[in-house]
């Protein structure tokens, strides 16, 4: 891994499992639990970077200070999430669009 992630991606993608246990190892996404997302595929220009967890462990010690975006609905944001993450669930996710910034990383998961 690079060791600064470049401001040129948008959008930096992790897929983690987040219990009540703790963080657990990265995992791929299930697409049955959002089949409404399924098929979808990013905007043109848009590069998605996958890290794990442990990655991004030292992106943050670095100094990098990535924007933390739980993509989970409402209810699993509350059950666990991590600590700084802000809720923006998929099937809203066009209204945060907007407000995303471009000028550092994002994390989503």
């Amino acid at each position: 891994m690079p060791t600064a992630m470049p401001i040129k991606t948008f959008v930096s993608a992790i897929v983690l499992s987040v219990s009540l246990a703790g963080i657990q190892p990265a995992a791929q996404a299930d697409p049955s639990k959002y089949p409404e997302f399924a098929q979808q595929s990013l905007p043109e220009g848009i590069t998605p970077v996958f890290i794990n967890v442990e990655e991004l462990v030292e992106v943050v010690k670095a100094g990098t200070k990535p924007l933390i975006i739980d993509v989970r609905t409402d209810e699993e944001y509350k059950e666990a999430h991590i600590l700084g993450a802000v809720s923006a669930p998929l099937a809203e996710f066009k209204d945060y669009l907007k407000s995303i910034p471009r000028d550092r990383p994002v994390v989503l998961y």
